[in-house]
Order: structure tokens, then sequence, then C-alpha cells
């Protein structure tokens, strides 16, 4: 099991990474009425239960997640304090000085850089004092491009493609990309 994780708040321009609270269930459960958030991020566990209960089962492991050495970002706008989004930081130290990288944004959100500058926060957080990571890693299916998109805006280079990795809740599945962003890219000491 990971060390538990101190929860953190992260200012990015217009931008609050604050840890999920229960409080966020109703802007999470119009979140996971989207389509693509459904398809790429919120798990066969999620997607088996009736509509209603998604957000709730989605958002009280999340809550719990920093006790559990996962750093659960909500993505928040600075002034409204509308939810935005996720950037997930999992299996941190796992592989020593690693962590996986996840994330999703909400379709009204989506346009204006918010997942690769959430991204590009938590990862320098990450690679900082705090955690002292040197590698951060993800992976994405290649049929979700805007995933990509988000990922190499963010620093994260390709390293190739991992045939049949994803499989969706259908069981159908998709090669998918790997990228990864080292402490020690170009950028990072800026």
């Amino acid at each position: 099991m990971s060390s538990p994780l101190q929860p953190t708040e992260i200012q990015a321009g217009d931008l609050l990474l604050r840890p999920f609270a229960l409080s966020d269930e109703q802007e999470v459960a119009v979140a996971l009425a989207d389509p693509g958030i459904l398809r790429w991020t919120a798990g066969n566990a999620v997607i088996a239960l009736p509509a209603a209960q998604r957000a709730q089962a989605w958002l009280e492991p999340r809550v719990r997640s920093w006790t559990l050495g996962n750093a659960v970002f909500a993505i928040a706008d600075l002034v409204s304090g509308e939810l935005l989004g996720s950037v997930t930081l999992r299996d941190v130290h796992r592989i020593p000085d690693q962590a996986l990288a996840a994330y999703w944004v909400t379709p009204a959100a989506r346009g204006r850089k918010v997942g690769a500058r959430a991204l590009d926060a938590a990862s320098r957080w990450a690679f900082g004092d705090s955690l002292g990571l040197h590698r951060i890693s993800l992976d994405h299916a290649l049929v979700n491009e805007g995933s990509c998109r988000v990922a190499t805006a963010a620093g994260f280079l390709l390293e190739g493609v991992m045939r049949d990795y994803y499989v969706e809740p259908s069981g159908k599945r998709h090669d998918s990309h790997l990228h990864a962003r080292l402490s020690t890219d170009p950028g990072l000491q800026e």
C-alpha cells in the first residue's frame, strides 16, 4: 500500500486544483452524463450502475484517495468554483519516483486548455519537493485524440504504442499511446 499524501491545493492561473469533496456530487453527476467521460475515464464499475448512482460511486473513493497515496484533484474555476474536470496522479511511488496520470474535462470547459494546464500544474507540483517524482506516465486510446492533445500540450512526450491495451466497457479493444514526462525534461527549470 502507498503512503498517505497530504491533501493539497494548487493555483494555476484561473484554475484551482483541490481535493474532491462529497459536496461535488451534483457537478460530478453532470460530468458523468457526458458520453466521452463515461467511455474513457469512468471505469466499468461506475458505468454498470444506474445513472443516478454513478456520481456517488465515482466520487467516494476519490475523496478518500489521498489517504491511499493517490493525488486526485478537482479542477475548478478559481473565481466561480465551478467544477471543470479532474486530474489524478495515482500509484505514487509504487515504482520508485514514479506515478501514473489521468484526467478528464467537462464539455463546457473543453477548448480552453484546462486539461493541459491542470496536468502541467499537477506534474510540476509532483516533481517538486512535495512528492519528489522523476517520471509521470499516462496512456490513452489512440482514437481519443483530445486526450493526446492534452498530454502533448502538457509536455508529455509520446514514447510508443501499446497494442490492444485499452478495453472499452463493451469489450472493444484499442491501441493506446504511452506518454511520459520526466522531471529533467526541458521547460521544468523555468
